[in-house]
């Protein structure tokens, strides 16, 4: 394995050589970002549609990024991809401790002794803050939850469901009653408190939503399959009957 990953660390300090490839050489931290994010999604993508010939592809292409990013790093002397290596596998080994210094695992449950060890590191690195440490780049869903269960760690949190059901019912009524002005601010308060539910039920919103951006995407495609061209003609009722008529074959 050592080979293939020294062979891809000399390809890609060839390609930012002087006699490689211009794309490559003129391409800095924040231009390669929105790259490497849609690999990781592309990576998941092959996950969930169970492709593991395309998966192997994905994650070569992630992996290509992290090489992009260090070899970037590396040319300024900021660090190498050996010292990024070595970052997750000093941190792999100190967050299971009972696993490789041989200590007992310490009180709580797996999950509270592994957000304990995240939180001694966030420390470490001066977090002030809860909140300190979840990512502003990630998907706003997926950031909505983290940060509302960093919160509900220090105790931030409705005791059960029926508050964040009734926050849910209050902003709805809320975003019904604002001006055109207010409709932004409480569109998003709307879709923050929707996390909250989700999140009571011990469900991701992220994948919970994924997995209804699927089931929709297939109904639909299967709507415009039984119309045939004429589906954009059809009324309303016309299309809501075939929707219902999918949903039907599906149960069956």
């Amino acid at each position: 394995m050592t080979g293939q990953i020294d062979r891809l660390l000399a390809i890609m300090a060839i390609l930012r050589g002087p006699d490689g490839c211009e794309w490559d050489r003129e391409q800095t931290f924040s231009s390669i970002v929105p790259h490497t994010i849609e690999e990781a999604y592309e990576v998941a993508d092959a996950v969930e549609r169970g492709d593991v010939s395309d998966l192997r592809d994905e994650l070569g292409d992630l992996l290509f990024q992290v090489v992009f990013q260090a070899r970037i790093a590396e040319e300024g002397a900021l660090f190498t991809f050996d010292d990024v290596a070595r970052s997750i596998a000093d941190k792999l080994e100190e967050r299971h401790p009972h696993i490789f210094s041989g200590d007992l695992p310490g009180p709580g449950s797996r999950e509270e002794r592994w957000e304990a060890l995240k939180a001694s590191e966030r420390e470490r690195k001066g977090a002030t803050s809860a909140l300190d440490g979840v990512a502003a780049a990630l998907p706003a869903l997926m950031r909505a939850d983290k940060l509302q269960k960093r919160a509900a760690r220090v105790g931030f949190d409705w005791p059960d469901r029926r508050g964040p059901a009734d926050k849910l019912i209050e902003e709805l009524e809320e975003l019904d009653r604002a001006t055109l002005s207010e409709q932004m601010e409480e569109a998003g308060d709307l879709l923050f408190a929707a996390v909250n539910v989700v999140r009571a039920y011990g469900i991701a919103p992220e994948e919970a939503l994924r997995a209804a951006n699927s089931k929709f995407e297939r109904r639909f495609r299967a709507m415009e399959e039984i119309a045939g061209p004429g589906f954009a003609g059809l009324s309303l009722d016309q299309q809501e009957a075939l929707w219902k008529e999918v949903k039907e074959r599906e149960k069956s």
